[in-house]
């Protein structure tokens, strides 16, 4: 178990990186999804279901959404060329 605890720390490390180094915020969102999916594998290695369901919602789902909704709205307003501070 302990050499599947080190692999998944390793692949998360590098999805962490990934998700950092990711330039187009689409696209990082799309990463941070997946990197949430990583995180919740490593969490069930680690026996920690609670953490592991409570990541699979918020990290693999709704903060991603809510990226990509401001992302939208971002380029919506800039498309309309809006100021409305």
């Amino acid at each position: 178990m302990t050499i599947v605890i080190t692999v998944l720390s390793t692949v998360v490390l590098i999805g962490a990186a990934v998700v950092i180094f990711t330039r187009a915020p689409a696209k990082q969102a799309v990463t941070l999804s997946v990197y949430g999916l990583l995180l919740t594998l490593l969490f069930v290695a680690l026996q920690a279901p609670d953490v592991a369901l409570s990541q699979l919602a918020v990290g693999t789902a709704v903060v991603p959404l809510m990226v990509m909704l401001a992302v939208r709205k971002i380029a919506a307003h800039r498309d309309s060329g809006g100021d409305d501070r």
